[in-house]
């Protein structure tokens, strides 16, 4: 009993957050590396969506410049309401990663400020603050190490992230297929 409890008190949360660190670092090396390989994608139309939506939601070391490309397929492809609907399915699978780090410990990231209110916030309203945050561009991350560390329902996590962050996508999407001249001048 007690080699076990070390094993699920200790060594899988460790193994959790050194596959979160491999997976963020590999991506990043090959978005460092290989730039036209992500610009490839395009090409790829919904799936290139859902692929780069996947990867930039599945690191916290890209920069946010996913809701750009998304308004940029929104005005390339034929209907931008799948575009944000591709792109909020991958940010849903992508935001895992960060619920796994929250899974595996907190100590990661327990001394931000932020970081304190958004489990405030997850432990009052639940889904509902994972739906709301998620449809903020920035600093989601967190919020899915919050719902980690909580151990809040991965079922529930998924669906709140990829309802908020499809609505971002499609807004997003949206004002790409408008064009920003249009959109612009209506958010003051």
């Amino acid at each position: 009993m007690g080699k076990e409890h070390w094993l699920k008190r200790h060594l899988i949360p460790i193994l959790t957050l050194l596959f979160v660190i491999a997976i963020s670092v590999g991506i990043f090396y090959f978005y460092r590396s290989y730039p036209e390989r992500i610009e490839a994608l395009e090409g790829y139309g919904y799936l290139g969506v859902f692929l780069i939506s996947l990867t930039f939601n599945a690191t916290v070391i890209l920069p946010a410049g996913n809701i750009l490309l998304i308004s940029a397929f929104g005005a390339i492809l034929p209907s931008a309401i799948l575009v944000g609907l591709a792109g909020g399915a991958g940010a849903a699978i992508g935001e895992i990663t960060g619920y796994m780090v929250g899974y595996s410990g907190r100590g990661v990231v327990e001394r931000v400020k932020l970081y304190n209110r958004l489990v405030e916030w997850l432990k009052r309203w639940g889904a509902l603050a994972i739906f709301i945050l998620a449809l903020v561009p920035f600093f989601f991350d967190l919020a899915g190490i919050a719902a980690g560390v909580l151990r809040f329902p991965l079922w529930k996590f998924i669906l709140a992230c990829w309802l908020g962050r499809t609505i971002l996508y499609i807004v997003a999407a949206l004002a790409g297929a408008w064009g920003w001249e249009t959109v612009l001048p209506h958010l003051g």
